[in-house]
């Protein structure tokens, strides 16, 4: 058996996994969406959506409840048609005004939130159900080499309901991994998990994607889900495609101010050009191009870009810590600052060494700090 090393979490931690087997390869495929709808009672749940998955690409779904995304999944499933436009699997034409290839047919493989396992079937018929057209030796053999994948093999006779829920999880990760599909979709898949659990299968699924470089879109309304998986994130509202790029591309430059919003909090001012600066109540900042003299401007910055300024620091700005929270990795201190009647939040490292009425001087990291065109209510 080939040992896999195990992922690691956020920080280096190691997942304890043990041994494991490793996942077959497949023959990932492209899957495209031309100017894709989907309408209920007149109501778009998605609008004009034009989108490409490269082969071996994991694609992130991201966006709050009810803005498309499950819909587009479904459309790319075959459990729903689109109203209008096309959707295509490694050029063939699956979906469209007149033609439409049913799920099975498709070649895709599923995952849900709910896990979806047959109570009344065995671990290992769970997996191997997805393997009818194989004969029955053959499609035990599969089903078992894909439950060593995942580390719960000794459970093969077992029923799910023996099983902890990132127990579960795994299984119906090792059922939809198995027929080896040219694409595999996941409909919040990690979501019926407590954080621990989540972490650590979303490591393993993430290790498994890359053995099997499957091509994968995955649903979420999870930022830090999306970054931690995804190769490219395709942000969605009310059932258009907002931005599409890689994570850091989206955290980093977000096409507009909700889109920045739905990846981090923020510090937000209201302000206006004055002698080529944006003068706010945490500092002055270079106004950028495009934003003539007298032009209002929306700053933003994130809490963990407000850091305790040195001896040396230039441009920091006085605050009196009005309260204190320890969190672990961080120490959230709540800032009044002098002529401002709202709540600055920073965000500092755990050992920060701050307190309580304490008046520290700050400063604003330039990473951290987002600058948009016009007013905003705040």
């Amino acid at each position: 058996m080939t040992m896999v090393d195990p992922p690691t979490r956020p920080g280096g931690a190691k997942v304890p996994w043990g041994p494991r087997g490793t996942a077959a390869a497949t023959f990932a495929g492209r899957l495209a969406f031309e100017h894709v709808s989907r309408s209920f009672n007149e109501t778009a749940a998605v609008n004009d959506i034009s989108l490409e998955l490269e082969p071996g690409e994991t694609l992130c779904l991201l966006g709050p409840s009810g803005c498309g995304k499950t819909t587009l999944l479904r459309l790319a499933a075959g459990v729903d048609r689109p109203t209008s436009g096309r959707v295509i699997l490694d050029d063939e034409e699956i979906a469209g005004p007149n033609t439409f290839v049913p799920a099975e047919r498709r070649g895709v493989g599923l995952m849900f939130q709910d896990f979806a396992l047959f109570p009344h079937l065995t671990i290992l018929q769970n997996v191997a159900f997805g393997l009818r057209k194989l004969d029955r030796a053959t499609a035990h053999e599969e089903a078992l080499l894909a439950l060593k994948r995942v580390g719960l093999e000794r459970y093969a006779d077992d029923y799910p309901d023996v099983l902890s829920g990132g127990e579960q999880q795994r299984v119906a990760l090792a059922r939809a991994i198995v027929p080896r599909p040219a694409v595999l979709l996941m409909d919040e898949p990690f979501s019926g998990l407590d954080q621990r659990l989540r972490d650590e299968i979303r490591a393993e699924t993430l290790a498994v994607l890359r053995e099997t470089r499957a091509t994968c879109m995955l649903v979420t309304h999870d930022p830090q889900e999306a970054m931690w998986l995804a190769d490219r994130i395709a942000l969605m509202r009310e059932g258009k495609l907002v931005q599409l790029g890689a994570p850091d591309e989206l955290y980093n430059h977000p096409v507009d101010i909700e889109a920045a919003r739905f990846f981090s909090d923020f510090n937000e001012f209201d302000v206006t050009v004055e002698n080529k600066q944006l003068k706010t109540p945490i500092g002055s900042f270079a106004a950028p191009k495009g934003h003539s003299e007298g032009a209002s401007a929306h700053v933003m910055v994130r809490p963990q870009g407000i850091a305790l300024a040195g001896a040396r620091t230039k441009n920091a700005f006085e605050a009196y810590v009005s309260g204190v929270r320890f969190v672990g990795e961080s120490t959230y201190a709540f800032l009044a600052v002098e002529g401002y009647d709202q709540q600055i939040t920073a965000r500092l490292a755990g050992a920060a060494k701050v307190a309580h009425g304490e008046i520290r001087k700050f400063s604003v990291l330039p990473e951290h700090l987002l600058i948009f065109s016009g007013k905003i209510s705040i």
